[in-house]
């Protein structure tokens, strides 16, 4: 006779390769979803990735801690994949060497509009003090943007879910940005994409080229390194803490 199917799954979420698989396999179902669709930007497979697995967990009863503890082998290799961004960009050295002042000052820019316009939007919605600050890293990387909000006081959770929204759109609609406002250089779009999109727009800008996810990924270190510096010195300074 069959072992109960209850008896299995207890069986089975007890196995440290269940997540660690069903997390590969979503983001492989996801890559075919993204094929069919012919690359469209909107079928991003991060995006699609995070849907089939709350989706999983929700129906499973399943605690996020189970999930991570069976599936941390992807998030280990996080680091190592962080650090080879440098060998595109190293390949990009020409550019970067040209463009050196411009991109320093895109970034900054960049990373105090994206401040700006979250806490503005934030503020003439009616949000609290607690949400705005919360809402104030949104556009760098989830490690940085957890550090940032602890250290001015706000709710790294509520900053770890707008940071994956704000990745996610981003990406979906950079594409039809960048064509409503005919800009093609795959330097600009992608450096762009990494200080505004983060790690799924880096993700993303390699998706078009090797050059777009250089620059894409070196915006994103930038912009994270400019905002974790500054954002609580300038927000010190206004009393927000």
């Amino acid at each position: 006779m069959m072992p109960h199917l209850n008896t299995v799954w207890v069986y089975l979420a007890g196995s440290p390769l269940l997540w660690l698989t069903a997390t590969l396999l979503a983001y492989r179902i996801s890559i075919m979803i993204y094929e069919r669709t012919h690359r469209s930007p909107l079928a991003n497979p991060v995006g699609i990735s995070v849907a089939i697995l709350v989706l999983v967990l929700y129906i499973s009863g399943t605690p996020y801690k189970t999930y991570f503890d069976g599936a941390q082998f992807v998030h280990f290799l996080l680091g190592p994949v962080t650090v080879a961004l440098a060998i595109p960009l190293y390949q990009q050295m020409e550019k970067l060497k040209r463009n050196w002042f411009a991109l320093l000052a895109g970034a900054l820019i960049g990373g105090i509009a994206a401040i700006a316009c979250a806490m503005s939007v934030a503020w003439a919605l009616g949000a609290s003090p607690l949400t705005i600050l919360s809402m104030a890293p949104k556009s760098v990387t989830i490690p940085i943007a957890m550090g940032v909000t602890e250290k001015i006081g706000g709710l790294p959770t509520l900053t770890v879910v707008m940071v994956m929204f704000t990745g996610i759109f981003g990406a979906g609609i950079a594409h039809y940005v960048f064509k409503l406002m005919k800009i093609e250089d795959d330097l600009t779009c992608g450096f762009a994409l990494g200080a505004t999109a983060h790690g799924v727009g880096t993700a993303r800008a390699f998706q078009v080229s090797q050059e777009m996810g250089a620059f894409s990924g070196l915006a994103m270190g930038m912009s994270g390194i400019l905002t974790a510096l500054l954002l609580p010195l300038v927000l010190k300074l206004l009393g927000y803490f």
